[in-house]
């Protein structure tokens, strides 16, 4: 980036996706959130930036928006909820997105666009993201067609899916990027690099099993049921518990659990941990235990989830984050969950105005 920019962020959450912004001269200097937690958050990180919290549905809170949108600011950053558009759970169809009110935010962005002069405009979101039929001028259309009927005579519009993992970070995490910017300027896509695996990311950390504590900061292990850990502790590297015929998943009551195969799962360290979702605190959920090391009597160690440590590491995020102090576990998975990592944030946002 060749210049300093000042953006507006809308849909901020609490923030992780601009943590090195910064870093690149960019400066967001209003923000919006709905949610009071997340809002507090966001002001704890950014002290110097405005938050608006409210619903950007309601007039009152648009108007705070525009109000902050002066001559010199020449990004928007657009990161609506992706809660309605998520790939877990269910296969979900076109009425399963209709009735999710969620998946129309992006329609008041219009507004702020329309009553603006950006310069730049990225917003962000699962892919299914762009696959999805928005309701428009009494038809419905995919969003990239709604955004070239609006606006194509000002704006370049270039969409594409990007994965973090080919952008220096350690975690597959594919997220729908639209990029749109005035015709006289330029503004490039990243490109990829090496892939990074757990064993370079986190595999230097000491192994922590279930309820154990480090000298590092945010390098602790959460607290997980006997059960689990027994099924885990005959787990290998990569592997689900599910599938073990002996030491398998169980109920209190001793019964089998059931489940995907992708369920008690262990990442392995050749590979960029999967993508770390709001439930990443959960041992149960998607592909979220610690690879683990074979032991001496045939076991594998760390029969538990990533430490927070760890899952700043796989998401980009500084080491040591000033989050506020009270800030919970699961808050702070939560956030992290709900996020583009940071890194590929500034990846995409650092190639304004470059040539190539």
């Amino acid at each position: 980036m060749k210049d300093r920019l000042k953006a507006i962020s809308l849909f901020s959450s609490a923030g992780i996706g601009e943590m090195l912004l910064k870093d690149i001269g960019i400066e967001v200097v209003a923000a919006n959130e709905l949610l009071k937690a997340r809002c507090d958050c966001y002001a704890h990180l950014y002290p110097d930036t405005k938050i608006i919290c409210g619903d950007i549905r309601l007039d009152e809170i648009k108007e705070k928006i525009l109000s902050c949108i002066a001559d010199d600011v020449k990004l928007l950053i657009a990161t609506p909820p992706c809660q309605g558009l998520s790939t877990l759970g269910k296969n979900k169809l076109q009425l399963h997105y209709e009735k999710d009110n969620r998946n129309f935010l992006i329609v008041e962005v219009f507004d702020i666009i329309d009553k603006s002069d950006f310069d730049y405009i990225l917003i962000e979101n699962v892919p299914n993201f762009i696959q999805m039929y928005f309701p428009y001028k009494n038809d419905y259309l995919l969003l990239g067609d709604i955004l070239n009927n609006k606006y194509a005579e000002k704006y370049n519009i270039e969409i594409d899916v990007l994965n973090a993992k080919d952008y220096g970070v350690c975690q597959s995490r594919p997220r729908a990027i639209i990029k749109m910017f005035k015709k006289h300027l330029k503004w490039p896509w990243p490109k990829s690099e090496q892939e990074i695996n757990l064993k370079e990311a986190i595999g230097h950390l000491p192994s922590l099993e279930s309820g154990e504590k480090s000298d590092i900061p945010w390098h602790f292990a959460k607290v997980h049921n006997d059960r689990a850990i027994e099924a885990l502790k005959h787990t290998p590297t990569g592997k689900s518990a599910i599938g073990n015929e002996i030491y398998y998943p169980k109920k209190e009551n001793g019964e089998r659990i059931k489940g995907f195969h992708n369920t008690f799962k262990r990442m392995d360290w050749d590979s960029a941990a999967p993508t770390r979702t709001t439930f990443s605190g959960s041992i149960s959920s998607h592909n979220n235990v610690h690879p683990g090391k074979k032991l001496p009597d045939g076991t594998y160690s760390d029969a538990r989830v990533l430490t927070l440590l760890e899952t700043f590491i796989v998401s980009s995020i500084p080491e040591n984050p000033n989050f506020p102090q009270g800030a919970s576990d699961t808050f702070i998975r939560t956030i992290i969950g709900e996020s583009i990592p940071p890194r590929l944030m500034m990846k995409i946002l650092e190639k304004i105005g470059a040539d190539e």
